[in-house]
């Protein structure tokens, strides 16, 4: 029980003010809540998982480096998503994105992008080599996200309903362009 309280309360404070509360924070202005909660709670069991699997089995899978540029030029995929919506691939009889994957697979694959080798995984990688219970340390590491990324959908929720969508949209689209940035510097500095 230690280690499911140690790792809910560690990645609850981690996530807060993080990159991928952003992205929860921007899909809830775009989807309904619950369609974004349960994408956000999907992609974190499945990378929590992973996280826990290399805490226990090695201790790095990809260099840094190349976990931090795939994060980084993702984030500016998001920032440009962000700005044309989900034009980005249409082609003439093509299906859009969210038609082609669904709201729930849309949020479900960014949050997962969004969290390679972000400070709540690596977070959980150490945990889960430190602590006793591997199945403590992915649960109470997926719950603190969870939470966290709930207080972030609920005021993705509310400013969605009192902000103009343009507004919210350049908003994301410059943190995209700086969190991606910084991970980019972060990787090749």
């Amino acid at each position: 029980m230690s280690a499911f309280f140690v790792s809910t309360v560690l990645i609850f404070a981690a996530e807060l003010g993080d990159k991928s509360q952003l992205v929860a924070l921007w899909f809830a202005t775009r989807y309904r809540w619950w369609l974004v909660l349960a994408g956000v709670s999907t992609a974190t069991l499945v990378v929590h998982l992973g996280s826990v699997a290399i805490g226990l089995a090695f201790d790095e899978l990809l260099p840094e480096r190349v976990v931090l540029t795939v994060v980084g030029l993702s984030f500016f995929g998001f920032a440009l998503w962000s700005v044309r919506g989900d034009r980005l691939d249409e082609e003439p009889g093509e299906p859009r994105l969210g038609a082609r994957f669904g709201a729930f697979g849309v949020v479900t694959a960014a949050f997962f992008l969004s969290e390679l080798g972000d400070k709540t995984m690596l977070a959980t990688v150490s945990l889960a080599g430190r602590e006793s219970s591997a199945v403590g340390v992915w649960l109470g590491s997926t719950l603190g996200m969870v939470l966290a990324d709930a207080v972030a959908i609920a005021a993705g929720v509310l400013a969605g309903k009192r902000l103009p969508q343009r507004a919210i949209a350049v908003v994301a689209a410059l943190l995209f362009v700086a969190f991606g940035s910084a991970a980019l510097w972060q990787a090749w500095r």
